[in-house]
């Protein structure tokens, strides 16, 4: 099981932590992912000027928005290559 960590500390909830949370929990029941993907909270992950900061099995990724938690997962978890030009 690949275990993912979103930092949900101040700056990163300001940042947009919520957003990012509600995108991979949607995400990870539209693609069945529940016996994948084990989605935790966390406090400071130690890099608050580039929240929101994620770690995906302790590899922290920062700058994490919305709008690239599927790219994320597709990427980075299931390890698809995404065509962006589709």
């Amino acid at each position: 099981m690949v275990e993912v960590k979103i930092c949900v500390g101040s700056s990163c909830h300001l940042k947009g932590a919520p957003e990012v949370v509600e995108k991979f929990k949607s995400l990870i029941k539209e693609k069945e992912l529940e016996d994948t993907i084990n989605l935790k909270a966390s406090f400071c992950q130690n890099n608050c000027t580039a929240g929101v900061n994620i770690t995906i099995d302790g590899t922290k990724i920062s700058n994490v928005s919305g709008n690239e938690v599927e790219k994320i997962i597709d990427q980075k978890i299931l390890g698809e290559i995404v065509n962006e030009n589709t």
